[in-house]
């Protein structure tokens, strides 16, 4: 079973499929020598099934497993890549990377947020946001710290980022309020999904699922209002990316991303443009690097029962 996977076996198979394993550290092997040569096409483990993505030092992204909670690292620069952390059983979801070099992880029904060292794979922190009907999906950086979306429960939940994290969850619950939609309980409903920061970084934008509306929210208050866009659409939004004030929205059934101009506090959006690629297969995230936007596949409706089932990374221009 995929669960049952070992870090070998993950990092052999991925080698056969071009994706090979480093033996040290990321960037310890001569890069492409331009971006132009870097793969547009990565793949992640088979096994391994991906849906958030972070960028860090040297050109390394992240991606964790939907299934087990494993994080992959890949270069860019090369497709190269191994496991550096083996999953124990809860899902990782969205993820970023914080001051401080960590990885800040969505751990999913699990309700958990985790903090995990990027080089080796260490657990550095694990704090419960959410017991019971729970989904700790996507996370971002700013506003004072790390804001993870919950897509079962109206909230956000705030994190500190210090050194070294305290022992003691830090976590605080910040309900959604204002214009925001409730989410109907049980868990049959998606709300709040993905999640960026506003162009001039003072407040958040949430995207809510079960109602396709962009959201800014006071990050103070929770209070949120409608972002008026006056073209475009929303609906099966996951994953935000923020660039400049270009606003990137990640539709995972749609198999799309429309693409916004935002004014600097979020309230306004004018639409600019719809990317559309045969290589996207239920995408979910992105993240941005040198005038590229590198998009994970999660692939919902792969059969991942197969052990053999793998999916991509791929990148488009912006």
């Amino acid at each position: 079973m995929a669960r049952s996977l070992t870090r070998r076996h993950l990092i052999g198979t991925a080698a056969a499929l071009g994706g090979a394993a480093l033996a040290g550290p990321f960037g310890s092997v001569a890069q492409a020598a331009t971006v132009a040569s870097w793969p547009d096409t990565i793949a992640t483990p088979p096994g391994f099934q991906p849906e958030g993505i972070t960028i860090g030092p040297r050109a390394v992204a992240y991606t964790g497993s939907l299934i087990d909670g494993s994080v992959y690292g890949t270069e860019l620069a090369t497709g190269r890549g191994r496991i550096i952390r083996e999953g124990q059983g809860p899902k990782s979801v969205g993820l970023k990377v914080d001051p401080y070099g960590r990885l800040l992880i969505a751990g999913g029904d699990s309700g958990e947020v985790r903090v995990v060292d990027r080089r080796d794979g260490r657990l550095l922190a694990s704090f419960r946001a959410e017991t019971g009907t729970t989904f700790v999906n996507d996370v971002v950086v700013g506003c004072g710290g790390a804001w993870f979306t919950d897509s079962f429960n109206d909230v956000l939940y705030h994190l500190p980022l210090h050194t070294p994290l305290p022992s003691t969850s830090p976590l605080r619950r910040l309900p959604l309020g204002g214009a925001w939609a409730p989410t109907p309980p049980g868990g049959e409903y998606w709300g709040a999904n993905g999640i960026a920061l506003t162009p001039d970084r003072r407040a958040l934008l949430v995207v809510n699922d079960n109602v396709s509306i962009l959201y800014r929210v006071d990050p103070r208050t929770g209070q949120a209002t409608g972002t008026a866009l006056d073209g475009g659409a929303v609906s099966n939004g996951d994953g935000l990316v923020l660039h400049g004030r270009t606003l990137y929205v990640v539709r995972n059934w749609a198999y799309a991303i429309d693409v916004f101009r935002l004014n600097d506090d979020g309230t306004r959006g004018t639409f600019v443009k719809r990317i559309t690629d045969a290589r996207f297969d239920e995408p979910t995230t992105a993240a941005v690097h040198n005038g590229r936007l590198y998009v994970v596949n999660a692939r919902f409706d792969a059969d991942w029962s197969d052990p053999t089932t793998s999916s991509t990374i791929v990148s488009v221009p912006l």
